[in-house]
């Protein structure tokens, strides 16, 4: 898999098991990054490349659990696999709940791993794409006038132009102007395509009545 898809850090302590797991992900083309202990990932990890996370559950100091927490307090959105042995699996199911992407079983067939690290690889990737896709769309939304934006939230509520031009006390030939800047400025082609928008961005208005849609 090509490095540009996200890095995997490996977290243990054991060397033996670092440095297996970065052999076989690297023979796997993956780009990889090890660390003896949770400490010295966490210490570095706002300035750590994007991608997910192997961590084995039991762990001296900060466990892999205890991880998946630091990981979530501090907002940090890297799919985590944890590898843990066959009496861990209390472990793991709690693991699973705290928001790990999927646990691996010592010892662990070398496909299996394989195909975990590129889901998570692959769901972390769609997350990134997501995030800017969105942040896009806010700065669209901020290029909006304040009548633009009221339009927009009639239009997304499903509400019909004249609906919109009776709530707001102006025409429906001014609505029809300002739906046409508003889409212009959306970069929308067409209304199914700004209510996608409005959903990515969070601002869907509440279900309208029955009435005819614009």
């Amino acid at each position: 898999m090509p490095s540009d898809q996200g890095v995997v850090h490996v977290i243990d302590d054991d060397a033996a098991v670092r440095h297996s797991l970065a052999f076989l992900l690297q023979s796997a083309g993956m780009a990889v990054q090890t660390y003896e202990a949770a400490t010295v990932f966490l210490n570095g990890v706002r300035t750590a490349a994007p991608g997910c996370v192997i961590t084995d559950v039991r762990m001296p100091g900060i466990s892999g659990i205890e991880l998946l927490r630091r990981m979530k307090e501090l907002n940090i959105a890297m799919p985590a696999i944890v590898i843990t042995g066959h009496a861990d699996v209390p472990l793991a199911v709690e693991a699973m709940k705290i928001g790990a992407f999927d646990f691996i079983e010592k010892p662990f067939d070398d496909e299996l791993l394989l195909a975990a690290v590129r889901g998570a690889l692959g769901r972390h990737a769609t997350e990134r794409q997501h995030l800017a896709e969105r942040s896009q769309i806010e700065a669209r939304l901020a290029s909006l006038s304040n009548r633009e934006r009221d339009v927009l939230d009639g239009l997304v509520a499903g509400h019909a132009n004249k609906r919109i031009a009776f709530d707001l006390g102006i025409s429906p030939r001014t609505i029809e102007i300002y739906r046409a800047n508003l889409m212009t400025k959306m970069e929308a082609a067409s209304l199914s395509d700004l209510v996608r928008m409005a959903l990515v961005a969070g601002i869907l208005g509440p279900a309208s009545d029955a009435e005819g849609r614009a």
